[in-house]
C-alpha cells in the first residue's frame, strides 16, 4: 500500500486534506506499507516536493521533439477558440491543427525562443500529439480501446507556475514507483490514449502498467453520479469521516460518526461494482483479497444503496462479542445517567443485538429497562383491553410478587396459571404484559426482557398499567 499525495494543482490545495486521508485510512485498518508518513526509497512522496524529477523528464521529451513551449497568453488562447468555434471546426482546441499558428517554441525562431525564457516569460509545455495515429490500449475492464490522434489535443505537461499536471507527475511517477496497475475511474479514460503516448515518448512502452478503469458510483435511483449534495440531501454520508470545509465551516457528516463499521463500509463498497461470482456477500478483508480479481469488475455505473450499507453494519454487528457492544451502551448509559452491572448490560445487548442498525441504537432500545413508559399505548388499551385482560394480570402481578428465582420459564408458567384463572389463552395476555411492561405493542422476546426488568420493575409497572386501564375503562 503506497500512499502519494497529488497535490500538484495548487489552486485546488485544501488545508488538512492530506491528514484527513491518512486518518481515513487509519480508521478503515488500512495499513501504509510506503509513502507519506513511512517513507520509502521513492521519496518524496508528495507531488508538490518533486518538481525537480517532473522538469527534468518535460525537457528530455522537449529535447527529444515529443513536446514544446508555449507562449500564449490568455488572450491569444480565447481568440484562438473564437476562431475555430466561426469556422465550425470539428476539434475546437489547441492541437495538430493549430499549433503552427500559435506562439510557441515550434514557430519562433530558437534566438527568440531562448529570449523568452531567459526573461522569465510566462509559458506552459505542451506536448505534442503526433498526427494520423491510431492508439490502442487494453483496458483490464473494458477490453480494447483504439483512439485516434486526431481526437487529441496538445496537453499542457507543465504549467506556467512550475508544476506539472497530472498527465506527466502520474506517469513519471507510476514508472518511478514501478506501478504495475492504475486503476482509477472511467473519467480518466479519456486520458489513457495519452498516457500511453507519454510512455512511448519516454522509452518507457516496454514496462508501462496495465489500466483499469473502474465505473462510476451513482445516485441511489441510478440517475447520475454521486455527490455529496446527493448524500445530504438524501440524509446519508459519502465521507468515510466527518469533514469540516476549512474555507466555509460546511460540515459534511462521515460514515464513521454514523456509526458504521469499518470492516462493513469495505465490504459494502469492495461489492459496488464488482461480484464474486457466488452468492457470498459478507468478506472478511483477507476473503476479498482471496476472492477479487479486475475481471470481475461490471463496465457499468453502480447504484449507491445506503440501505445495504445499513444491511451490512446489522450483519457486522451481530457479529461482534456481546462485550464489546456492552461497553459501548455503557458510554451511553453513562451519559444518560444510568447504571446497572455488566451482568445485566450482557444480558440486554444479547437481547437486542438483532434489532440494531447501529451502536448507538442500543441505549434507543435498552432505555425502556431504564425508564418506564410514561403510560401505556392508549388506542389499543380502548379497542382491546377486557375485564378478563385486567384479572389476570393483577393475579399475574401477585403471583410473582412471590417469586424469587426469575426465569423466562417461570415467567411463561404464572402466566398460563392466570390466563387459565381468567379462560383465556396465554397467548392472549402476552400483548397486554407487553404494553403494561414497555408501552408498546411489539418488541424482542417478552419474557427476556421481563427477567432483566427484574420482580419489583415488572410488579411497579403492571400495577401503574392497572391503574390507567381502571381510570380509563372501568
Amino acid at each position: 500500500m503506497i500512499l502519494r499525495i497529488e497535490d500538484t494543482d495548487q489552486s485546488r490545495f485544501v488545508p488538512g486534506a492530506e491528514q484527513y486521508i491518512v486518518e481515513s485510512l487509519q480508521w478503515l485498518g488500512i495499513g501504509i506499507d510506503e509513502g507519506v508518513g513511512p517513507g520509502g526509497p521513492h521519496a518524496p512522496y508528495r507531488q508538490s516536493e518533486r518538481q525537480g524529477i517532473y522538469r527534468q523528464y518535460a525537457e528530455q521529451l522537449i529535447r527529444s521533439g515529443h513536446a514544446y513551449y508555449a507562449f500564449d497568453t490568455e488572450e491569444e488562447l480565447e481568440a484562438m477558440r473564437t476562431r475555430l468555434r466561426q469556422s465550425g471546426a470539428a476539434q475546437q482546441q489547441y492541437g495538430p491543427a493549430v499549433r503552427m499558428t500559435m506562439r510557441n517554441s515550434l514557430t519562433l525562431p530558437p534566438e527568440e525562443v531562448q529570449r523568452l525564457l531567459n526573461s522569465g516569460a510566462h509559458y506552459v509545455i505542451r506536448f505534442k500529439i503526433p498526427e494520423g495515429q491510431q492508439i490502442t490500449l487494453h483496458d483490464l475492464i473494458r477490453g480494447q480501446v483504439t483512439v485516434n490522434s486526431e481526437q487529441l489535443d496538445d496537453k499542457v505537461l507543465m504549467k506556467s507556475d512550475g508544476m506539472p499536471t497530472y498527465h506527466l507527475a502520474n506517469v513519471v511517477d507510476d514508472h518511478l514507483m514501478e506501478i504495475t496497475h492504475v486503476i482509477r475511474g472511467e473519467e480518466w479514460l479519456p486520458s489513457a490514449p495519452l498516457h500511453v503516448l507519454l510512455y512511448r515518448a519516454l522509452g518507457w512502452e516496454v514496462s508501462m502498467p496495465r489500466f483499469a478503469h473502474l465505473p462510476l458510483l451513482l445516485k441511489p435511483d441510478g440517475n447520475g453520479k454521486l455527490s455529496k449534495r446527493d448524500g445530504d440531501r438524501m440524509g446519508f454520508p459519502v465521507f468515510p469521516l466527518t469533514w469540516t470545509d476549512p474555507f466555509t465551516g460546511e460540515q459534511s457528516p462521515g460514515f464513521r460518526e454514523a456509526g458504521y463499521l469499518p470492516a462493513a463500509l469495505i465490504n459494502f463498497l469492495a461489492l459496488l461494482g464488482w461480484n464474486p461470482g457466488t452468492e457470498q456477500e459478507l468478506f472478511t478483508i483477507n476473503e476479498l483479497i482471496e476472492a477479487f480479481s479486475l475481471e470481475r469488475i461490471s463496465k457499468s455505473g453502480a447504484r449507491f444503496d445506503i440501505n445495504k450499507a445499513q444491511w451490512f453494519n446489522q450483519q457486522y454487528l451481530r457479529k461482534l462479542p456481546d462485550e464489546q457492544l456492552a461497553g459501548w451502551l455503557s458510554q451511553q448509559l453513562e451519559r444518560e445517567g444510568h447504571a446497572c452491572s455488566m451482568e445485566k448490560k450482557l444480558r440486554i445487548v444479547a437481547l437486542l443485538k438483532e434489532r440494531i442498525t447501529f451502536p448507538h441504537d442500543l441505549y434507543g432500545q435498552a432505555k425502556i429497562f431504564f425508564v418506564p413508559p410514561a403510560q401505556p399505548n392508549a388506542d389499543w388499551v380502548r379497542k382491546k383491553w377486557t375485564p378478563a385482560i385486567q384479572r389476570a394480570l393483577e393475579e399475574f402481578a401477585g403471583n410473582l410478587a412471590k417469586q424469587n428465582n426469575l426465569t423466562a420459564e417461570v415467567l411463561r408458567q404464572l402466566l398460563e396459571q392466570a390466563a387459565g384463572e381468567q379462560q383465556l389463552k396465554a397467548g392472549q395476555l402476552m400483548q397486554p404484559l407487553r404494553v403494561a411492561l414497555t408501552g408498546e405493542t411489539t418488541g424482542p422476546d417478552l419474557m427476556e426482557m421481563a427477567v432483566i426488568l427484574g420482580r419489583d420493575a415488572c410488579i411497579q409497572r403492571i400495577k401503574y398499567t392497572l391503574q390507567y386501564t381502571q381510570s380509563v375503562l372501568f
